[in-house]
């Protein structure tokens, strides 16, 4: 996505040369003790703008502490200069944000304030990375190395003998735009900022960040800057700080800061909360809350670089959304003041656009108990700020992408039964944000083309409109928001049935058809209206005319709601599943599935989501895609075209599928792994493919899943014996193509049955997923 951008992975010569690279993380990995940290590579994704940070979190912790290279959002691996280690970061993400008060160790004099000069050069040989750790030595003979609480980051440097040893805290710099900055020495150990930034994609509010940093023992000097005047022994200044130390007998300083988004107080209470401790308890505390995480998920089978890529993203999985509040609850609203969350933990950080899709259903598998509380957090967000969230950083509102994507966001919890106690706040919150537009004086867009849509059936595309606020526009990319709407409302459908609002539950099951509205039969695909009703733009489907980062070929499945009402616009079921064919170039994949992946589907420049009528693995719109043929009654060509689209997945810093999104690509790689996956976000329908792991155990928590385990089989799956020949849940055969939530909540084994050849299994009509009417 544009806010969360991707990119082509590189063609099938760079990606062999770069799979030859053998990170520090993999070479530990093939060293494992049993530990599944292990098994998990930071660095995937580190390159051709996979947009992932390889430094010390720990799971949905406020602190990202990583280091920066100059990259838009932190680090790439193809650099080597860090110009310093800052506090937040998002995996993923594609436009400025972030990377608040880089700190770096120097030696010698400061003489430079501009942390692209006095960047420190460094090498991937003295380089590592592990779930909550991070060390690099610089050129400079200095050790740095990093790890993190959930609101703190702790740093621990190690300095040849000198009597200059100094770390620069940069308040001035950072990778968004800088509004203000000041920065204050307390006491000859501690220093505290303010950091104000604003940015993003386009513009965004400022937002605030507070910080405060202890260190280990006192100072020898100190001093601030402002611009590029230093003055030694100034306590005060509105660009950054040094501290020095003498290291001729000592050569370590350890430091930990604090982070708060509400004030200085909330900093100084994370800090006395979260700080206090050695840099290695705090190491060896975040590597056992990792490793509890990935033992969520035990696999059995495959092969050690299948296992690392698999952990790795089940580890970039339980990034985001982060903390938001402070120890003490408190946190910063979208009203922009300060509210305590009491009996739940506040979330930030919505990438909804990408997640919906993927990773908040794997999140509500596998972390309910976190995944609750972010539901909460974003009934917050309209509780407290007037209206629910599209892309929120922070407490401020970015508008980046389009339609309606936190309404299945929400539906999502609701079917996993996350919303207990608030299902009616939560539905109000979403009612409002299905039927009207947010005012002009607040900062969001919501729905931004509903009244159109409501009054037509349709979202127009106008081209060239004038953006009403910041962020995207729904008005630029009507078709797909049209389909985008349509999904939401269809789940909302369900939601509002469910809660006995029947007349709603009609009202949005009948807008839900609203998909057809936009169907041309002259050129058989969606395509873009204008405010007159008349289609505009290209015909060629390929053209991506009034579709948001995809085109008309891409977003024709984009109809999970409806599936066999959408295949017979196109012509029925014969005439969609050789669509589907050509989509995939189905028979270039058979005959060599890695390299249609990598020279068919992933094609173009940077960021190219236009002019192609093939699958683009890297972007959203067709993550669901290949799972039109369970519907289809082709299942065995889902299993076909999703190991294809695994082979992107790597253990290298190219193997990412393009950007990470907050975990949205890595949630995919995961669930289709295991061969559980949303066929139709917002509702409970979970997808049945074959799993590319003999066994995975599934360990849940009790209070939401009352088996508190699943077992999926399947012995002997390889990448020739693929196909599902049958499906057993607790002994019984099982001939559909899906389960509820509800099946899978009584369950403790899920069986599958593979062999070399498909099968008869799951072809019938009735074995396909359900229509949501």
């Amino acid at each position: 996505m544009r806010g969360t951008r991707r990119t082509r992975l590189c063609l099938a010569g760079v990606m062999a040369a770069s799979a030859l690279i053998a990170t520090p993380a993999a070479r530990a990995a093939e060293r494992t003790d049993g530990r599944l940290t292990d098994l998990v590579n930071p660095f995937i994704g580190s390159q051709n703008e996979g947009n992932t940070f390889p430094g010390a979190t720990v799971p949905f912790g406020m602190v990202q502490l990583s280091p920066d290279t100059g990259h838009s959002t932190g680090y790439d691996y193809t650099h080597h200069r860090i110009r310093g280690f800052s506090l937040v970061h998002l995996s993923g993400v594609g436009c400025r944000i972030g990377g608040d008060l880089p700190v770096l160790p120097t030696t010698g004099d400061v003489t430079q304030t501009d942390y692209a000069r006095y960047a420190a050069a460094f090498s991937h040989d003295d380089e590592e990375a592990s779930p909550g750790y991070y060390r690099v030595g610089l050129a400079s003979g200095i050790r740095a190395e990093l790890t993190a609480t959930a609101r703190t980051g702790v740093q621990r440097y190690t300095f040849p003998a000198t009597g200059k040893a100094n770390v620069l805290l940069n308040a001035a710099q950072s990778l968004h735009k800088p509004v203000r900055s000041a920065v204050r020495i307390l006491d000859d150990r501690t220093v505290r900022t303010e950091i104000t930034g604003r940015g993003f994609c386009r513009d965004t509010g400022p937002y605030t960040v507070y910080t405060i940093t202890r260190f280990s023992r006192p100072f020898t000097a100190y001093g601030t800057w402002d611009g590029g005047t230093v003055t030694p022994g100034a306590r005060t200044g509105s660009g950054g700080a040094y501290v020095r130390f003498d290291t001729t007998r000592d050569r370590t300083v350890e430091a930990t800061t604090a982070l708060s988004y509400v004030d200085a107080r909330g900093a100084a209470g994370n800090l006395r909360a979260e700080g206090g401790r050695s840099f290695d308890a705090v190491r060896h505390r975040a590597r056992d809350e990792w490793e509890r995480r990935l033992a969520a998920v035990r696999v059995r089978g495959g092969t050690p670089a299948l296992r690392r890529t698999f952990y790795s993203s089940l580890y970039r999985s339980y990034l985001a959304p982060n903390i938001g509040g402070d120890a003490d609850g408190r946190y910063f609203g979208w009203d922009r003041r300060t509210h305590r969350a009491r009996g739940f933990t506040y979330y930030q950080n919505w990438s909804l656009w990408d997640t919906y899709r993927t990773q908040a259903q794997l999140l509500a598998l596998l972390a309910p108990r976190e995944a609750r509380d972010m539901a909460r957090s974003v009934v917050a967000v309209d509780e407290d700020g007037g209206w629910l969230p599209k892309w929120g950083y922070g407490p401020v509102e970015t508008n980046v992408m389009s339609g309606d994507p936190v309404t299945p966001f929400l539906t999502t919890a609701y079917q996993m039964g996350l919303l207990k106690g608030f299902e009616e706040r939560a539905y109000r919150a979403l009612r409002k944000n299905a039927d009207g537009v947010p005012p002009a004086a607040y900062p969001g867009i919501g729905r931004e083309a509903n009244a159109e849509y409501i009054a037509n059936g349709f979202a127009p595309y106008i081209k060239g409109r004038p953006h009403a606020k910041m962020g995207d526009s729904d008005y630029h990319h009507g078709a797909s928001v049209t389909l985008e709407y349509a999904l939401a409302d269809a789940m909302l459908a369900q939601m509002a049935r469910g809660l006995g609002h029947h007349e709603d539950a009609a009202r949005y099951a009948a807008r839900s058809r609203n998909y057809r509205n936009i169907f041309d039969p002259a050129t058989g695909f969606f395509r873009a209206r204008d405010d007159s009703g008349a289609f505009t733009g290209s015909p060629d489907p390929a053209r991506g005319t009034g579709f948001h980062e995809g085109t008309a070929w891409q977003y024709q499945w984009l109809v999970p709601q409806d599936v066999p009402g959408m295949v017979d616009l196109i012509g029925g079921t014969r005439a969609a599943n050789a669509r589907l064919d050509a989509f995939f170039a189905y028979d270039r994949l058979l005959a060599d599935p890695e390299r249609t992946a990598r020279e068919v589907w992933v094609h173009g420049d940077p960021y190219a989501y236009y002019n192609a009528a093939v699958y683009n693995p890297m972007n959203e719109p067709d993550l669901i895609a290949p799972y039109t043929y369970l519907f289809t009654g082709q299942p065995w060509k889902t299993t076909d075209v999703v190991r294809a689209a695994l082979t992107l997945f790597t253990d290298s810093p190219t193997g990412m599928t393009g950007n990470d999104d907050l975990g949205t690509m890595s949630a995919w790689h995961v669930l289709s792994s295991i061969g559980l996956f949303p066929v139709q976000p917002g509702y409970d329908t979970w997808g049945l493919t074959a799993p590319v792991f003999e066994r995975v155990d599934l360990h849940l928590d009790h209070r939401y899943w009352p088996g508190g385990r699943l077992t999926v089989t399947a012995p002997g799956t390889s990448s020739d014996d693929r196909y599902v020949q049958a499906v057993h849940t607790d002994g019984t055969a099982q001939g559909r193509t899906y389960l509820t939530t509800g099946a899978l909540r009584s369950l403790r084994s899920l069986a599958f049955t593979v062999g070399p050849r498909p099968s008869e299994w799951g072809t019938s009509p009735e074995a396909a997923p359900p229509v949501l009417r």
